[in-house]
């Protein structure tokens, strides 16, 4: 039914209709939604609000003039469609030039334009009084399931309802439905389902009755409900608990800066006065005759940082990049599920990562482009922002080699670990040193078990 998101939002109904509904989920933020409206904006609410926007030189009267004509012409002329409008145009020029010129024929033919806008209009005329309610199944979902979806409308108005089109946006699809004549008090409900052939964030809804005129000169539409989000996961799998062993590090990671209490013993060194008495060595007191302490060796709490390349030219085939982002998403989760600290950085942006929900939805909305930063830069960005991080896992396509690999590391934080992924579509998992840096090999993110397996014993 749809492969790609489009976004969508809810407008306020004309004084002609009274639109009152609900949707069964939350809605996007207010700055999303602030953009999906833009999108909604015909061209003609563009050039009306463009004229009277903040900053226009108009004065007060001009202003004033151009909110009216927003708020009363504007509601009057946007049910007139492409077709409506040429048919307005010709009629209007046959009528003056028939007149003008003496032409009957011409005079027939804007008469008979003037009669059809006339029937036009007397189907698209009239109070509608719904209450609709939009409610999904599940918001989120894996890639390849179907999402289900349902419509209940209720008849609000005393009086019975003509039959109307309801249209419900899916992404760039769109979900038509019939509805019938309704009497006071009468519920209609539609299930629909939503197939997920590909990974991305689907905007479904607003909700919207439409009426128009058979020859489609004119179409009247109301909004009902506002847009519902759909969040469609990459494929993920389970790691298997020895492969958990790579990014689990229950002592954190030793650096030189000295402390007095820790976890890594140091040395031993002279008492001070204000120093734990818990720490003092006394073996070695009685020895030497004075007091002597612990010290220790300060341990940090180790950090995961995951890289995802997200430009074209480090992938042979699409199909890798939706691999290198399945492989992402499981390690991310396995380190969730382990409570590390967690960054995850992409050629463009850091995606948030505090809770599995979290990271997948963030992913959901991940797409490459040429204008991303390559590999080698995103290893320079992970080096630059994520200094401390003493697991890195750097994932690409099949285009990244054992030089570029090489390259990568000189630009990462020398303390870390280093993995990178190479997503090779239809290639037999392997794994291949280079240095003190992985170079794991994956056909399908069903391989990422064994592979990890095998890493976690380099």
């Amino acid at each position: 039914m749809t492969t790609a998101p489009e976004r969508a939002t809810s407008a306020p109904a004309p004084d002609t209709d009274t639109a009152t509904g609900t949707t069964g989920s939350t809605a996007s933020g207010t700055t999303r939604l602030r953009r999906i409206a833009e999108r909604e904006r015909t061209p003609l609410q563009r050039l009306v609000d463009g004229a009277v926007g903040a900053g226009s030189p108009l004065d007060g009267a001009r202003r004033a003039a151009g909110r009216m004509l927003r708020d009363r012409v504007v509601p009057v002329l946007e049910p007139i469609t492409g077709f409506g409008w040429a048919v307005l145009v010709v009629t209007v020029a046959a009528l003056v030039l028939g007149i003008m010129l003496g032409w009957k024929e011409l005079i027939v033919i804007g008469i008979a334009g003037a009669l059809l806008l006339l029937a036009g209009i007397a189907f698209i005329i009239g109070r509608n009084r719904y209450r609709i309610e939009l409610d999904l199944a599940y918001t989120r979902v894996v890639v390849g399931e179907r999402a289900l979806g349902r419509i209940e409308i209720h008849a609000a108005s005393p009086k019975p309802l003509l039959p109307a089109t309801i249209e419900v946006p899916v992404g760039r699809a769109l979900a038509s439905f019939h509805l019938p004549r309704m009497r006071p008090g009468d519920v209609h409900e539609d299930v629909f389902a939503i197939p997920t052939s590909r990974r991305t964030i689907l905007q479904v809804g607003p909700v919207r009755s439409v009426r128009g005129d058979p020859v489609g000169l004119l179409r009247r539409q109301v909004k009902w409900t506002d847009p519902v989000e759909l969040f469609v996961h990459p494929k993920t799998v389970q790691l298997d608990e020895t492969a958990p062993g790579l990014i689990r590090d229950l002592e954190g990671i030793t650096t030189r800066d000295l402390t007095n209490s820790d976890i890594a013993f140091h040395a031993l060194r002279d008492y001070v006065a204000g120093d734990d008495r818990r720490y003092i060595h006394w073996k070695s007191s009685a020895r030497t005759g004075s007091l002597m302490v612990r010290q220790f060796e300060q341990t940090r709490r180790s950090v995961l940082a995951l890289g995802l390349s997200t430009n074209p030219e480090d992938y042979a085939d699409p199909s890798e990049f939706e691999t290198a982002i399945s492989v992402l998403g499981s390690v991310g989760l396995q380190a969730v599920r382990d409570e590390m600290d967690v960054v995850v950085q992409t050629s463009r942006r850091t995606l948030p990562a505090t809770t599995g929900k979290r990271l997948l939805d963030g992913l959901s909305g991940v797409e490459w482009s040429p204008r991303h930063d390559r590999f080698l830069d995103l290893a320079a960005t992970i080096g630059q922002a994520h200094a401390g991080a003493s697991v890195v896992l750097l994932h690409a396509g099949a285009v990244v080699d054992p030089a570029l690999v090489r390259r990568a590391r000189t630009l990462l934080p020398s303390q870390a670990r280093v993995i990178v992924v190479s997503a090779v579509q239809g290639a037999s998992p392997r794994i291949q040193p280079i240095g003190d840096v992985v170079l794991a090999t994956v056909g399908a993110v069903t391989d990422l078990p064994r592979v990890m397996r095998g890493v976690a014993l380099q």
